[in-house]
């Protein structure tokens, strides 16, 4: 289940994508956002790359929803 949430170049801000919190990687539940940052800053990351949604909240994207050539995962 790889949305290229390890990408950088695939992730921008304005995007609708799933976010594993820190608190909540033992259960791997998802969050849902639109991404505000991206605060990794290497190219890619094996556990995702961390960005901040516009609701403040941290994590690595999981999954990509929507935001890149209408690609959107329902």
């Amino acid at each position: 289940m790889d949305n290229n949430g390890q990408v950088r170049a695939h992730i921008k801000p304005g995007m609708q994508v799933e976010i594993v919190l820190k608190q909540d990687q033992r259960t791997g539940k998802l969050t849902g956002g639109v991404v505000k940052d991206l605060l990794t800053n290497s190219p890619t990351h094996p556990h995702g790359i961390k960005v901040r949604l516009t609701s403040g909240q941290v994590g690595r994207v999981k999954r990509i929803m929507s935001g890149r050539e209408g690609q959107a995962s329902e």
